[in-house]
């Protein structure tokens, strides 16, 4: 599902998304382009190259897909001057990729641990710094982080994702402070449970019966149920992503969007 926007609010700008060969990161890219910008859709898995090549969205814009794996910071560099120099000075990055190996504490690995920090975590700030050297320099820009609600209230067997989500998100607005004067903003969107592979990885059930119980809650698992009575659609992600970079969002950095469906009860 996309916004159907034609309005090219973000003509000729350019726009780097990590982790958009599907799902929240996907969404990303097409809003963007939708909206006139020139994306380039990164991703680790080879398939972003065939899902991004060329696409010219309804705003006027385009996607083209890159492999790049954020855990390499020497690739991401070389990403962020490739991307440069063939498309033009990054005005908008957005940080989507992430991992999710959900297990009990005493039960998770130090593999396991170690490689969510290293996508969700170290990622964030090898892009992050990589763009910030860049807009820093030319005086604007704005990074945008995807975290998730689960940086905020406990989850169970989700201990690694939500303490690498909520290191990143402390990170992204610690950058956001030190920036701030460069005309550089930081900001970033958590949300709850979204229809993604990462939501379905957590199902062992049918999937009609486990969609009623995110919605309704859990009380065996401490968690609330949502209060709008839905899980999100990526696109829900990708729209508030696009507000945040947008001229709309101007003044606001250091922000921590949740777009959750009230599921955290904003704790």
């Amino acid at each position: 599902m996309t916004s159907g926007i034609t309005d090219p609010e973000l003509a000729g700008r350019v726009a780097l998304v990590t982790g958009a060969g599907r799902g929240i990161g996907q969404a990303v890219a097409r809003a963007l382009a939708e909206r006139g910008a020139r994306v380039v859709a990164a991703d680790r898995s080879p398939e972003v190259k065939e899902q991004g090549a060329e696409e010219r969205p309804a705003g006027g814009g385009r996607v083209t897909g890159m492999v790049l794996d954020v855990t390499d910071a020497a690739a991401v560099d070389a990403a962020f001057k490739e991307v440069e120099r063939t498309v033009g000075p990054l005005d908008i990055v957005v940080n989507v990729a992430g991992i999710l190996r959900p297990a009990p504490v005493v039960e998770l690995t130090d593999t396991d641990w170690a490689e969510t920090f290293a996508v969700n975590t170290n990622g964030v700030f090898h892009t992050s710094r990589a763009a910030a050297r860049r807009m820093t320099a030319r005086g604007k820009g704005s990074i945008v982080t995807v975290g998730s609600n689960a940086a905020g209230v406990p989850r169970t067997q989700m201990a690694a994702y939500a303490a690498s989500k909520a290191a990143a998100t402390m990170f992204t607005k610690c950058l956001g402070l030190e920036v701030a004067r460069d005309g550089v903003r930081c900001n970033v969107v958590s949300p709850g449970s979204t229809h993604t592979d990462m939501q379905r990885q957590l199902w062992t059930d049918d999937h009609e019966q486990a969609e009623a119980r995110v919605i309704g809650g859990d009380p065996a698992s401490y968690r609330v149920g949502i209060p709008l009575g839905r899980i999100a659609d990526p696109s829900d992600i990708a729209e508030a992503v696009a507000f945040l970079v947008s001229d709309r969002a101007r003044h606001i950095t250091m922000h921590d969007l949740y777009v959750d469906g009230g599921a955290t009860l904003r704790a």
